[in-house]
Order: structure tokens, then C-alpha cells, then sequence
């Protein structure tokens, strides 16, 4: 694998999860890595397993200089839009960083406003430590989010799809209908919402 970029000290990695699920808050992680402790292994959080991305999950909450995870509820989404309620939850983020830093690269080709320099990478979870690094934080705290709401949802397998818009999930949705932490302003679930007939057992 090969080794990802290093940023200059006090510049922060900004990535986020859960832009595509139908349910769920959406997550945003902002990291500043320590120059003098590089975590081997960071790479896009999309391409590790479960198990590798909690291990360096760990690594990252005990070598980062600073870390944040913050979100946006599925109410945000639907009143903001969620590139809105994305940019929100990296501002959170960063906001809560301890360490405050003199700038920050974003993963993706859209920069959030904040209070220092800002910009984007595509594919900047591939490619630079510390927004892998962000990108892993931002997906290991969701997916415990999603696994806590399935207790409380059981009926929609959140624990298995993260709610994203699967075969399963569609299908539980049409047996079920919408839970509260539904994204009513995404088009499967608008059209339950619309036309719920059409969607009846």
C-alpha cells in the first residue's frame, strides 16, 4: 500500500460519511496528525475493512496532535440539503478541535466556509494521511451510530446496510414505512412519504 501524502504541521484533514443513506445522520471527522508519529496503513476509509478501520480509529484518538467528530441530524439534511448539512458538520468539526488549525484540505472538489484557508482534493481520502485519517474517524462513528439505531429500528437492518439505499433496505422501507431518522427529502422516501399506497405489503 502505498504511503499517503503528509500535510504541513497545523493543518487539518476534513472528510465525511454518510452522504448516500437514506437514514441517519451525516458525519464529518477533522484531524491534524502529528508529523512525529505517522500512522502506517491510512488510506480511504472505503477501502479497509471494519475491523482495520476501528483498529486505526484507535491509533488515530491516541497519536493525532487533535481530532474532532461531529454531525448533521437527517432533520438538517432535509431543511439544508445535504452537501449543506455536510459543510455544517465538517464546520462543527473543526470547530471542536482542540488544537485550532492555520488551515485545511477538504475531501472532494467543494470547500466548506471556515475561518482559515480552505481547499478540496478529489479523491483527497486516497491520497493525503490526514483526510484518510478523517475519512476513517467520520466512518467508524457512523457506522456505531447506525448499529445503535438498529436497536432501537430493528425492522430495517441498519445494522447490515448503514442505511444506505439497498435491495433490504427498500424493501423494509415498503413493508414498514419511514422511522423518524428517515431522510424525507430523499427521492425512495419523498415517494413513500407522497404515495404510500403504492408502497403497502
Amino acid at each position: 500500500m502505498p504511503e499517503l501524502a503528509s500535510l504541513p504541521s497545523g493543518v487539518c484533514g476534513i472528510d465525511e460519511a454518510g452522504r448516500g443513506p437514506l437514514a441517519g445522520s451525516v458525519v464529518a471527522a477533522a484531524v491534524i496528525l502529528d508529523p512525529d508519529k505517522p500512522i502506517p496503513g491510512l488510506n480511504d476509509s472505503k477501502k479497509l475493512t471494519a475491523r482495520r478501520r476501528e483498529q486505526l480509529a484507535k491509533l488515530i484518538r491516541e497519536q493525532a496532535l487533535a481530532w474532532a467528530v461531529a454531525e448533521a441530524s437527517a432533520a438538517e439534511i432535509d431543511a439544508i440539503n445535504i452537501l449543506q448539512a455536510s459543510f455544517l458538520a465538517m464546520q462543527r468539526a473543526v470547530a471542536a478541535l482542540k488544537i485550532q488549525p492555520v488551515a485545511a484540505v477538504v475531501d472532494g472538489n467543494r470547500c466548506p466556509k471556515l475561518a482559515m484557508p480552505v481547499s478540496a482534493v478529489v479523491k483527497g481520502d486516497g491520497k493525503i494521511a490526514a483526510i484518510a485519517a478523517a475519512s476513517i474517524l467520520a466512518k467508524t462513528v457512523r457506522d456505531t451510530e447506525m448499529q445503535a439505531l438498529h436497536a432501537t429500528y430493528p425492522q430495517y437492518g441498519f445494522d447490515r446496510h448503514m442505511g444506505y439505499p439497498t435491495a433490504a433496505h427498500l424493501a423494509a422501507l415498503k413493508l414498514h414505512g419511514v422511522c423518524p431518522q428517515h431522510r424525507k427529502s430523499y427521492a425512495p422516501v419523498a415517494a413513500l412519504l407522497a404515495q404510500p399506497e403504492l408502497f403497502s405489503a
